[in-house]
């Protein structure tokens, strides 16, 4: 009797890659060629997944962008912390925030990033608007630690935390984009140094 022939194996699933993966491909990307040459199936190339299976995984390019940004302030949520606890004066440590805060040059691969969501921001929803303001106010509210910090230690000048923060917050921004734009006059040096001299003004104890 012929024997029956053997049922072919089936075929494994290749597994996909961990996110971080994808996450730190994406930055790599940006910051080589820019925001605006992203594509899925390049990303999927990078990672050796296919544009269909990346979709699969993050339903949208949106969302693509939202989770590599809130793996990037993940990184550097850990520096700012660790910045913020050591025991140095507070000024020492604003200094480190907002060094922290601003975009290291031109074309930024974190700052390309939130810039892109920004101008996306009218077209996401809710829950997506919600998640970029949670990573906006893990940095305001470190910095009302400081400020309240360093009042009570006589080490700045006592103002109202919270509309500082607030007002504070918005001048990074502002001085952050032209850094990240690379707009004449921004460089991050003489940017670093306005910020300073502001903080001279306002918060000299």
């Amino acid at each position: 009797m012929k024997e029956a022939a053997e049922a072919p194996a089936p075929r494994r699933r290749k597994a996909a890659p961990p996110r971080e993966t994808v996450f730190a491909a994406a930055m790599a990307a940006i910051a080589d060629d820019g925001l605006e040459k992203l594509t899925m199936a390049g990303l999927g190339r990078e990672v050796g997944m296919s544009s269909g299976h990346l979709l699969y995984y993050f339903r949208s390019k949106d969302e693509l962008l939202l989770r590599t940004l809130e793996w990037s302030e993940e990184q550097l949520g850990v520096e700012r912390r660790s910045a913020l606890a050591r025991q140095v004066p507070v000024r020492e440590r604003l200094g480190a925030y907002v060094r922290l805060y601003v975009p290291e040059a031109p074309r930024d691969p974190h700052w390309t990033l939130w810039l892109e969501l920004w101008n996306r921001a009218r077209a996401l929803d809710d829950a997506a608007r919600g998640r970029l303001l949670d990573i906006e106010l893990s940095w305001h509210r470190d910095l009302v630690a400081l400020l309240v910090e360093g009042a009570s230690r006589g080490e700045l000048r006592a103002v109202d935390a919270e509309r500082i923060a607030t007002r504070i917050r918005a001048l990074l921004d502002g001085f952050s984009t032209h850094v990240a734009m690379g707009l004449p006059g921004s460089d991050r040096d003489r940017v670093l140094a306005h910020i300073d001299d502001f903080f001279d003004e306002t918060l000299g104890a």
